[in-house]
């Protein structure tokens, strides 16, 4: 595992939505849960190129917008086809206002 890197301030990211951010090569989507909770997956759906934070988020699932393949942004498991792979999971943890992931 790589350091912790800071993504973005919590206000950044209002709650039930979601962002998109760089870690170093990696394309990271950064979700605010109802409730309160970060997590952060791959941005990039498992089945063909698209960003999932442009899908949408509900339910504590993301839909890719291309083809409407879920993942639960928890674990990143996949849900439905076309997708019949899990998106990596990464670990967030809040310091202050800030929010880190490790990649």
């Amino acid at each position: 595992m790589t350091d912790w890197v800071r993504v973005a301030a919590k206000g950044d990211v209002a709650e039930g939505t979601c962002i998109g951010v760089r870690v170093g090569e990696k394309e990271v989507a950064v979700f605010h849960m109802p409730g309160g909770d970060f997590c952060a997956t791959d941005n990039v759906c498992s089945h063909e190129y698209a960003l999932l934070t442009e899908g949408w988020m509900e339910n504590g699932c993301i839909e890719c917008p291309l083809h409407a393949a879920q993942f639960d942004i928890r674990t990143g498991k996949a849900l439905s086809a076309p997708a019949d792979e899990d998106i990596a999971v990464y670990p967030v943890k809040i310091e202050g206002e800030d929010v880190l992931v490790q990649v």
